[in-house]
């Protein structure tokens, strides 16, 4: 199976959530530019800047300027991840849609892997460090406390019915076009616990998730406060649960058609 597309229209779409990301955006938006330009396939990146504060978006502005395939959206206020990620969702149109973080912890050049997963079948394909870290050979560089609350975390989400994912927190996943649309169409946690729900929704659907292992490496900078943003998504898994009992994401389940809990601010 192939995801060559000769009809001119959009094979990639790569969203890129953002928040004060002045001192690493720019390497890494080059470093995609340069393997997909590489691979000869049609792509558009979107940039979503989460509130920054710093310069991130004139860095986008001015790269965007000489490269009509990447995009700035811009929110004036922090609305969170899983906000950013919706919204650059929201706008992509092409056949695969991957969103990665901003910092390049995970090289861009994993895509092939999680690619293959879906020519192989997959309806999504999402990053793994748990999976890398087991293998010879790959590279996972994090510190030891986040790989400790990590597992801890992963343990609470596997008793609460996200069963048989190692890694749900990864910021590497990719989607089909139609299998994106489905999920984003009802999700609403727009904090970091939005990959909680998005994999649960998942799982309710009957969706085919393959956990690839990638290469990672933690890096200087990073905007996620284990404890506090930790506790963030425990509170944002009770929620997930909730909308899941009365039914919000059953396959029946669209947008539309109610108001889940959810932390979106009015």
């Amino acid at each position: 199976m192939s995801f060559q597309n000769a009809s001119g229209s959009i094979e990639w779409s790569i969203i890129i959530p953002a928040h004060n990301e002045a001192a690493r955006i720019l390497p890494y938006l080059r470093s995609i530019t340069s393997y997909m330009r590489d691979r000869g396939q049609l792509y558009e990146i979107f940039v979503v800047d989460d509130g920054s504060t710093d310069a991130t978006a004139s860095i986008v502005k001015t790269l965007a300027s000489s490269d009509p395939r990447i995009q700035l959206l811009r929110a004036p206020l922090r609305q969170g991840k899983g906000a950013a990620v919706r919204r650059g969702m929201s706008a992509a149109i092409g056949r695969l849609q991957l969103f990665t973080d901003a910092d390049g912890a995970t090289p861009i050049q994993e895509l092939a892997r999680l690619e293959q997963a879906l020519a192989n079948g997959a309806d999504l394909a999402i990053g793994s460090r748990t999976l890398a870290s087991r293998l010879p050979n790959y590279a996972v560089q994090a510190r030891w406390y986040r790989t400790m609350l990590g597992n801890l975390f992963n343990a609470v989400v596997q008793q609460s019915g996200l069963r048989g994912i190692t890694d749900t927190q990864c910021g590497f996943k990719l989607f089909r076009q139609t299998v994106a649309a489905d999920l984003f169409g009802v999700s609403s946690i727009d904090g970091y616990g939005f990959d909680l729900e998005l994999l649960y929704v998942a799982q309710q659907r009957g969706y085919r998730i393959a956990e690839i292992p990638v290469n990672w490496s933690d890096q200087p900078g990073s905007k996620v406060r284990v404890l506090r943003d930790g506790l963030a998504m425990l509170r944002e898994l009770a929620v997930i649960r909730r909308n899941g009992a009365k039914g919000y994401y059953s396959p029946q389940a669209r947008a539309q058609d109610f108001y889940p809990t959810s932390d979106r601010s009015a």
